[in-house]
Parts: structure tokens; C-alpha cells; sequence
């Protein structure tokens, strides 16, 4: 599947990554705001810097060059370069730079898929993030304009609760906030938390026991579990299965090969075909060999610049944690 694009975006990614005169593809030496959002394991990274011209009063700065380093998708790209021409056309200080939202960015590049507006709010943190390290640097205490950056380390410190993203209660609290954002398909559009192996969906103190606490609603009744759950990948012996009871001292057996296939397939199908065919890509088994998987890469995810983290951090870890430990994924 394709994502639909708007022509405005197509345009910006194509010139951003050609190089053509006039756009932000790179990074300032010696910024005087640098800020960095996401991260290369979960796909998309964004390493954003500006340059100020200074006044007596740094409340007087004036954002006259921004720059940026993106490692994700045609979204990704193209939001950060929307970003890079908000801020130059402005003539902002680094202060009225914080007033840019993720939507500023969406209508910018007059629209994104529902599944690639976490790409906008990945330029809105790296934009806050960089003005914070202007406002250290100048010595401006946001925290007197009412902008409390304490706040906002302590989201470094917080709970995590999608481990996959490295998402924590604090920060995904702050967007459901800011974002409006009302059930789980909507926070993992916008901020990517729980798009992965999908634990954090449903466990307690997860995404939906916060949209609870927040809000007072809940997107639908979870039935009560009772009795034996099997888990996997308990052990490092190919073809491994570990049925656990409430205390975990349950029996093990034995699978053989085919029985361990279709454990590698039913995980596949269940957690990790869905996660990529909603980005447009999806991903097949090739060959079984031991605790080797081959797998190709279909669709979007075949040519995406994220592949191999995408293979590692979702394809191999998901496997590892719901078959067995020692499982290794390679692409063919």
C-alpha cells in the first residue's frame, strides 16, 4: 500500500533529499539551539539545531537558520523541513517558536495519513527541546514566562510504560493533553507508544488505565483471563514451550520443528504483520532454520531507510519475547 501524500509534501521530501538550494537538510555548527527527538532504534530520529541572531536582550533573538538531521520516512522528512520554513518565514523569537504545534506542520504540508502525524509531533518535541537548550544557554528562565522545563526532564525519569518506544507515563500523559487524543489507535498515530509488540496496550498502568485515569472513559471492557496462559521463550533450547500458571512453576515441553514454525507464524500473523501493514509495508517468512528466521520485507518496508530497525526492534524483539530468547531474524 501506498501512502496518499499531498503533492506539497512529496515536493518538500524530494527537494530536501536532492539537495536543492534553499532547503534544511543538514546541521548548524556550534547551534545555539539543539534539540533531538525519537530515536534510530524505533525507526525515526530527529536531530534539530538553529542559529539566532542575538540581541542585548535574548528575549529579542530572532530564529534566522534552522537546520535538520532526519532518519525516518518521507513524513518524517517532509515535516522537518515544513518545520525549518515555518520558523525561517516567521522571523520568530526562540519564546514564539514554542506557539508552532504539530498541527502548524500537518496543514504546512497540507495533510498527513492518520498513521504518520507522530512524524509532525516528532518536529514539535525536537523544536521545544532545542528552544529549552537556547534557553540554558542565554540564561532565560522559561519557568517565569510559565514554562516549566523541570517538568519536562521529569519525563525522562518517569515510568515507562511502552518499552518498545522508550515511551514514558509522564510525556505520553503531556500529549494525550495536548493532542486531545482519546483511545489507543489515536496515541499510537501521534506519538507511536504502544506500536509495537502492543503489551502496553491493555497492562495495568497502560495506555488504556491512563486514557481511564484522564478522561474518565474506556474504549472497551477487557474480559477477565482465569486459568493456565502459555508464554513463550522462557528458555534458550530451540523449541521450547513453557506453560506457566499464576506462581510460573508449570511443566515444559518439548516441540519439534513444525510445532515451533507455527508458533514463529501464529506471532507473525498476530502482533507483527498487523503493525507493518499499517504503515503500508508487511513482511513473509522465507525459510526456518533452527533458531534463524529468514524473512523478505513487502511493501513501504521493503526500501524504508528504517529497515533494519524495524527488523531488530520489532520483527526480532517481538519474536523473542512471545517464542523463545535466542531467535535471530535475517533479512534475504
Amino acid at each position: 500500500m501506498a501512502w496518499e501524500y499531498s503533492e506539497k509534501t512529496k515536493r518538500l521530501f524530494l527537494d530536501a533529499v536532492h539537495g536543492k538550494p534553499g532547503t534544511h537538510l543538514g546541521e548548524i555548527e556550534n547551534p545555539d539551539g539543539l534539540g533531538e527527538h525519537g530515536s534510530i532504534a524505533c525507526g525515526d530520529s530527529l536531530r534539530f539545531t538553529f542559529r539566532v541572531k542575538k540581541n542585548d536582550d535574548p528575549m529579542k533573538d530572532e530564529i534566522v537558520e534552522a537546520r535538520y538531521l532526519t532518519f525516518g520516512c518521507t513524513s518524517a522528512i517532509a515535516a522537518s523541513e515544513a518545520l525549518c520554513v515555518i520558523l525561517e518565514a516567521r522571523h520568530c523569537t526562540p519564546v514564539e517558536a514554542l506557539s508552532i504545534t504539530n498541527q502548524d506542520i500537518v496543514d504546512f504540508l497540507e495533510g498527513l495519513p492518520d498513521q504518520k502525524i507522530h512524524c509532525s509531533v516528532m518536529g514539535a518535541e525536537a523544536l521545544e527541546a532545542a528552544v529549552f537548550d537556547w534557553a540554558k544557554k542565554r540564561g532565560v528562565h522559561l519557568e517565569n514566562l510559565g514554562i516549566d522545563i523541570q517538568e519536562h526532564e521529569k519525563e525522562e525519569e518517569g515510568r515507562l510504560v511502552c518499552k518498545c518506544f522508550s515511551l514514558t507515563e509522564p510525556y505520553i500523559r503531556r500529549k494525550i493533553k495536548e493532542l486531545n487524543l482519546r483511545t489507543i489507535p489515536e496515541i499510537t498515530a501521534a506519538i507511536k507508544a504502544g506500536g509495537a509488540c502492543m503489551n502496553c496496550h491493555h497492562s495495568p498502568g497502560g495506555l488504556q488505565d491512563i486514557l481511564d485515569d484522564i478522561w474518565g472513559t474506556r474504549e472497551f471492557p477487557i474480559p477477565q483471563v482465569s486459568g493456565e496462559l502459555p508464554i513463550f521463550g522462557q528458555g534458550n533450547t530451540v523449541g521450547t514451550l513453557h506453560t506457566a500458571t499464576a506462581d510460573d512453576s508449570g511443566p515444559t515441553e518439548t516441540l519439534s520443528p513444525y510445532q515451533f514454525s507455527k508458533k514463529v507464524e501464529h506471532v507473525l500473523d498476530k502482533y507483527i504483520r498487523p503493525m507493518l501493514q499499517r504503515d503500508g509495508g508487511d513482511v513473509e517468512i522465507v525459510d526456518i532454520k533452527g533458531s534463524l528466521v529468514y524473512v523478505t520485507l513487502r511493501g513501504a518496508c521493503s526500501d524504508c531507510v528504517g529497515a533494519n530497525a524495524t527488523l531488530k526492534m520489532l520483527v526480532e524483539k517481538t519474536l523473542r519475547d512471545k517464542v523463545q530468547t535466542d531467535i535471530r531474524v535475517i533479512q534475504v
